[in-house]
């Protein structure tokens, strides 16, 4: 299944652009991009509460998880808040570090949101299928993230 990222990024924008609040745009974005990429099948925003230092789950779209609270560090969510850096996980059965959010989750990429610098946030993308994700999407998902990123 071939996916038009250049097409998403340009729906990316209008949803950025639409004058509708943070949580709107995020919800809205997780919903597009789980409908129109086949292989994402979990989408959801973790976003950074400076207070107590962990990452508080924000929209997302798909089955409900029990991980609302992940502090810096543990699980790849939190590697990723606490590296700054993109990760791909192909296979969650050979991530020591895992937090199984369902049984059906094969693989998992995490693309942090970034603010001056500064980590605020990240998406967190599950698939059921081992080793879907491609230099293609960490690329795609970079941008999101980057336009995602003035609005924090």
């Amino acid at each position: 299944m071939n996916t038009d990222y250049f097409k998403l990024l340009q729906e990316i924008d209008s949803i950025v652009t639409s004058g509708a609040t943070l949580g709107e745009i995020l919800q809205n974005t997780c919903k597009l991009l789980k409908t129109k990429v086949y292989h994402y099948d979990w989408v959801g925003f973790y976003i950074l509460e400076e207070r107590t230092l962990n990452l508080v789950l924000g929209p997302f779209y798909g089955k409900p998880t029990e991980h609302t609270i992940i502090p810096i560090g543990k699980g790849v969510c939190g590697q990723v808040a606490k590296n700054k850096k993109l990760k791909t996980v192909q296979n969650v059965c050979l991530e020591s570090n895992y937090i199984a959010c369902s049984i059906d989750v094969q693989s998992e990429i995490v693309v942090p949101i970034l603010k001056d610098g500064k980590f605020v946030a990240e998406i967190d993308i599950d698939s059921h299928s081992v080793a879907p994700f491609t230099v293609e999407d960490e690329n795609f998902l970079t941008s999101v993230c980057q336009k995602l990123s003035g609005l924090f």
